[in-house]
């Protein structure tokens, strides 16, 4: 059972280091793109934001669609959706078809990564999932370790679509993986698809979020924006009347009854904000504000990841010496204050300060994500990993668009105040510590936690560790 702990997040890891990989790929190449199909770089926001939403209309159903056709087909057609929006990317011609492909890229995301993840919760020993978090990302790490550099590499010396296409041997792999290795996990019984909670949902949550991505920027016309906004928050307070009078809705609210899942939920919320905003603005200041090359900004940003990938073979004794509670409290406010601190950059900052400030960011930030997720499955029973895991990944890819709305939304706000909307590297010292003061918000909800939450787990893990 241990090798096979280790065995299945690395299947797991493989669909995630295509994801993790492309995201940080198409941020070092938000200028090239934006210079080639001649819009504004911040409007390439909606490359990001589509994504995220695909992900968020479509993750809410890869339970039902796991359990109804088998978590291992779900899994593997995923994976070819996926890349087939990858190809559809590095052949697009304009910003509406790079956004449709991106949203395709969604469609398989959303049913790869959360059912890759609810495999391994269901398959994988409580006692286990400390470790077994770790080992599944730490492949996944390696995406944006290698990312921004070979992404910048390839804008930089040969063309920015070819960062879509090195997808297609990582998604061929992939397939091989998961036919041979992965297990065909089914739930026991198939529930009820929640037809209604979906379309009401899906069409809120993407109605709202697209309103106020493109609300003000001239994407179109401002009456239209604000009625996505009204229409989508209407459409989520029916679902919120919906949901409780439904024994399985697409999102069980009632899961937030249980303390540690809520906090989770919206500290991790909040705390995304500022982390989904970082990919965003940090090429962009690098590239636009300082003058660098994609390929030095790729390697310069690279720096966070590795700071990443050192704190998951430390990530298991913290959380035993010092607890959930105060790592979520102290972490948290100490990585708000490395996103806030990427706003403090200017031309002369020496580059290794910039990298260390990379550096130590990304590993306090790896730190909190760990922590928050192990935190919110600490007491999900077996029969609601599905819905937890649903809802979850709900939270996290609506935040993360939010991140990447709102810091386009400051950076707009900025240039309309200048009166110039040319990009300066001074628009961005605002975004970032608006985003990091939004990251740091997040410690609230941890405040109510009792100091032994999540001390089972953390006990579990060591026993099975000795």
């Amino acid at each position: 059972m241990a090798e096979f702990s280790r065995i299945l997040p690395l299947v797991v890891a493989s669909a995630l280091f295509m994801e993790s990989m492309d995201s940080t790929v198409i941020a070092t190449a938000l200028p090239s793109i934006a210079s080639d199909l001649k819009v504004d770089p911040v409007v390439l926001k909606l490359a990001f934001t589509t994504y995220l939403l695909s992900l968020t209309v479509f993750i809410p159903i890869s339970g039902w669609a796991a359990d109804r056709f088998g978590a291992r087909h779900v899994f593997r057609a995923a994976i070819a959706v996926f890349t087939v929006g990858s190809i559809a990317c590095g052949f697009a011609q304009s910003l509406e078809g790079l956004v449709a492909a991106r949203a395709l890229q969604g469609v398989g995301g959303a049913m790869m990564v959360p059912v890759g993840r609810l495999i391994l919760l269901r398959a994988i020993p409580k006692h286990q999932m400390v470790n077994a978090l770790a080992y599944l990302t730490i492949p996944a790490l390696i995406g944006p370790l290698i990312g921004p550099p070979i992404g910048g590499f390839i804008t930089t010396y040969f063309h920015w679509r070819w960062i879509f296409l090195i997808n297609v041997p990582v998604g061929i792999v992939g397939l091989v993986l998961a036919t041979v290795l992965m297990p065909d996990i089914r739930a026991e019984r198939i529930p009820r698809l929640d037809t209604l909670g979906f379309l009401l949902s899906a069409t809120g949550l993407s109605g709202l979020m697209f309103g106020l991505t493109v609300l003000g920027r001239e994407l179109l016309p401002d009456e239209l924006a604000v009625a996505l906004i009204i229409g989508g928050t209407v459409l989520l307070g029916l679902y919120i009347l919906h949901a409780r009078r439904t024994d399985e809705p697409i999102l069980d609210l009632k899961l937030l009854r249980i303390m540690t899942f809520r906090a989770g939920v919206i500290g991790g919320s909040l705390f995304r904000i500022g982390v989904g905003a970082t990919p965003f603005l940090l090429p962009l200041l690098l590239q636009l504000g300082f003058g660098m090359t994609a390929f030095q900004s790729g390697l310069l940003t690279c720096a966070s990841v590795a700071g990443a990938l050192t704190m998951k073979f430390t990530v298991h004794r913290v959380l035993r010496h010092y607890g959930f509670r105060t790592v979520l409290i102290v972490n948290g406010l100490v990585s708000a204050a490395f996103i806030a601190a990427n706003g403090l950059f200017t031309i002369a900052t020496p580059l290794v300060v910039i990298a260390l400030c990379l550096l130590f960011g990304g590993f306090f930030r790896s730190l909190q994500f760990t922590s928050m997720n192990a935190l919110s499955y600490a007491d999900i029973d077996q029969p609601a990993m599905g819905p937890a895991t649903s809802f979850y990944m709900v939270a996290q890819q609506l935040s993360l668009s939010a991140g990447v709305a709102f810091a386009a939304f400051v950076l707009e706000m900025t240039q309309m105040i200048r009166g110039d909307l040319t990009l300066v590297a001074a628009d961005f010292s605002f975004a970032f510590i608006a985003v990091g003061v939004v990251s740091a918000l997040s410690i609230v909800s941890y405040l109510s936690l009792p100091h032994d939450a999540g001390e089972e787990l953390v006990r579990l893990t060591s026993q099975a560790a000795r």
